[in-house]
């Protein structure tokens, strides 16, 4: 948050009417250094960069992303090692999708951190049209702005709450 408001001036002279995004984009740029937002589509992107500025400007939280776009034969690299260590494709499609299913392929979809981050992102979410789409995976979110998704089940914000 420091980084973010000893930035902010500079963001300010380069684009004014996108100050406070710019400067949070450069500050989380320098916490979250590996991140990559490439392959993400054009909404999927506005959306998440909107979600995580207004988590930092109004709530001081952090949210960085540890996986969005991925390319098919990595998709496809990632199930069938699940599937050797499930056992099976049936196991295995509970925590990683084939490629074709994959909206991490698609461009759509977030995997982000902390854990704080993530309930935060829950929470207010819905508003940039980002959801978290699966109960067993508190990180991971999707860009469906014309869904309606109820954010999550009940059961799952207790599940977040107590932890």
């Amino acid at each position: 948050m420091v980084l973010a408001v000893l930035l902010l001036p500079v963001a300010f002279v380069r684009h004014p009417g996108r100050a406070c995004e710019l400067a949070c984009h450069w500050a989380l740029g320098i916490r979250f250094p590996a991140e990559d937002l490439t392959g993400l589509t054009d909404g999927t992107r506005a959306a998440f960069s909107a979600a995580r500025a207004a988590a930092l400007w109004r709530h001081g939280q952090l949210i960085g992303l540890t996986s969005g776009y991925r390319d098919p034969l990595v998709q496809q690299r990632l199930f069938d090692n699940e599937v050797r260590r499930a056992g099976s494709p049936a196991a295995a499609r509970r925590l990683v999708l084939p490629p074709e299913e994959s909206r991490h392929v698609k461009g759509t979809a977030l995997d982000v951190r902390p854990f704080e981050g993530a309930r935060w992102l829950e929470e207010h979410g819905a508003r940039y049209g980002l959801y978290r789409t699966y109960d067993n995976e508190w990180w991971h979110f999707e860009y469906r702005p014309d869904a309606g998704l109820a954010p999550t089940t009940q059961e799952t914000r207790n599940a977040l709450q107590a932890r």
